[in-house]
């Protein structure tokens, strides 16, 4: 698998989280922010770390900013600059930009950018963020003691159309299926929406759908192995 090269911009307590955790994840980070001792301070910890203004898009430029899978605005001082790097990003069509917003107003202008995934205050940890940035077909999922986990993972292509049984999560992959959620479509006001139901506990002749999404029980690891093998 090719490594993930991801870009954190905004140094304090939340980027610096997130910029450390993807590198211990084996993503190649690199690492911005205005202030030079905040640099200084992650440069042993990330590929790359360099202090420069991310309000300029030639400086972005420089770092070949573009380039990167993902990158992730956390400046949460300065709302006006946040904005203008955002925009930058967009400019220089950055494929995935995830930025901070603080309160709902922040929320709306950044949306009405065009910007997909906004971070608020109330989901901000970093091993989540950083989680769902390695394994975007990962949805939410709980850390448990001892390397555990209960994850929310996207059904992968390589096992789409099959039943559980021939699956065999629990013989191949050390995972246990807690329930599946699936995706339908009903007629509501003569308009067809689509709306998503919990089944319950699967059978062995149940059959997964790429639309669906499973939560699993097992370890990281095993969890980790599951989706790459079969994305």
């Amino acid at each position: 698998m090719s490594q993930h090269r991801f870009a954190v911009i905004g140094l304090g307590l939340f980027g610096t989280e997130i910029a450390r955790t993807l590198a211990k994840r084996g993503a190649e980070v690199i690492a911005i922010d205005s202030n030079d001792d905040k640099v200084r301070n992650i440069q042993d910890d990330v590929a790359y770390a360099v202090s420069l203004d991310a309000t300029d898009i030639k400086a972005l430029k420089t770092q070949n900013i573009q380039d990167s899978d993902a990158v992730v605005v956390a400046i949460g001082e300065n709302f006006e600059s946040l904005l203008l790097c955002t925009v930058h990003l967009l400019e220089l069509k950055v494929p995935k930009i995830i930025a901070r917003a603080r309160g709902p107003l922040q929320r709306m202008i950044l949306k009405k950018l065009g910007v997909q995934e906004i971070l608020s205050p109330e989901m901000e940890v970093s091993t989540v963020v950083a989680e769902q940035l390695i394994h975007p077909s990962i949805g939410s999922f709980l850390q448990l003691p001892d390397d555990y986990e209960i994850a929310e993972v996207k059904t992968p292509r390589g096992i789409a159309n099959r039943t559980l049984e021939d699956i065999g999560l629990k013989d191949k992959y050390n995972l246990n299926i807690i329930t599946v959620e699936r995706e339908s479509e009903i007629k509501r006001d003569g308009e067809n929406v689509k709306e998503k139901h919990i089944m319950g506990i699967p059978r062995s002749t149940t059959v997964l759908y790429e639309t669906d999404m499973i939560i699993v029980f097992g370890r990281t690891k095993d969890i980790k192995r599951f989706i790459e093998i079969n994305q």
